[in-house]
């Protein structure tokens, strides 16, 4: 006899053996609260479960070795079943049947954290990452030198996922997130990383002062970034009198007040990126980007 498809199986409604397959229709589930506190909020806390939002982000995350604990699926999302199912099979720990969810569109949207939803959220186990794990880089073979985003206040929620996918793009090893920055695990950040949040390992919430008394233990040279205007014409300041290619890890500041003095008085140096006469400063993402481009560059001309 021939076996369904998982999507078949999902569509039935007729439960085989040891299913759970009734579908959620009152608001007040208690999953859906789950979900809608996770795929709306600010960030998972200590225990909480972090919310993934769309196919093609819940596929990454699986791919990436997070530990699923539930899948929630509208009726419109369903298509997008079998293959998700299939990535959850490949899955080491797999997912309880009973924690395969199924609900209505309505339903699914009042949950969903973007304005179009495309009807597939999960809910995974946070990693724990440490300061080794950000000095070292993501999987498992890490040799690289380290090269570490430091976000020191930046509470634009796209700006962290911008710096946070420049991060992943050039190479650095990890990213922290200092508190009174957005997480990197919030929603919006999450979609704005497009997944490297979900791979680049994270400290999120550590205060300024233990973070840099941890890096200078480590060795790493602690550089400060900062805005001069005057001119696009020499751009000394970042490529020649700047060595990136040894242990980094570069302080970008909050988008409005820049960096608390505590980091400027206590860096290695302070970068400065030039900027014409009639720009008022660059986005906190933007800067990430150029400084951590800059080292990928001076890192490729070292290895040739």
């Amino acid at each position: 006899m021939a076996h369904s498809t998982p999507a078949e199986q999902w569509r039935t409604s007729s439960p085989a053996r040891g299913e759970r397959r009734e579908v959620i229709t009152s608001r007040e589930n208690k999953w859906l609260k789950v979900f809608r506190a996770a795929l709306r909020g600010k960030g998972p806390q200590s225990g909480e479960p972090l919310g993934v939002e769309g196919p093609k982000m819940v596929e990454d995350a699986l791919r990436s070795g997070l530990l699923v604990e539930a899948l929630l699926v509208s009726e419109s999302g369903g298509r997008d079943a079998e293959q998700l199912l299939q990535a959850v099979r490949q899955c080491e720990t797999g997912i309880a049947i009973d924690r395969i969810l199924r609900t209505s569109d309505k339903l699914f949207e009042s949950v969903a954290g973007t304005e179009t939803p495309q009807g597939v959220a999960a809910l995974f186990r946070q990693r724990e990452w440490t300061l080794e794990d950000v000095l070292r880089g993501p999987g498992p073979v890490r040799e690289a030198v380290p090269l570490v985003a430091v976000l020191a206040g930046v509470q634009d929620p796209g700006n962290v996922g911008t710096a946070v996918r420049s991060a992943e793009a050039f190479g650095a090893t990890g990213v922290v997130a200092t508190r009174g920055s957005a997480d990197p695990w919030s929603p919006k950040a999450l979609r704005a990383s497009a997944g490297s949040a979900l791979r680049l390992p994270a400290l999120r919430g550590i205060a300024i002062p233990i973070l840099m008394a941890q890096l200078k233990i480590t060795g790493a040279r602690m550089y400060a970034t900062a805005t001069t205007h005057g001119g696009l014409g020499d751009l000394r300041e970042i490529s020649a009198e700047v060595d990136l290619t040894g242990p980094v890890a570069i302080f970008i500041g909050n988008e409005g007040s820049g960096l608390p003095p505590e980091v400027t008085c206590s860096v290695d140096r302070v970068i400065s990126i030039p900027i014409g006469r009639q720009a008022e400063s660059l986005n906190a993402g933007i800067a990430a980007s150029i400084l951590l481009y800059e080292a990928a560059r001076q890192r490729r001309m070292e290895s040739r």
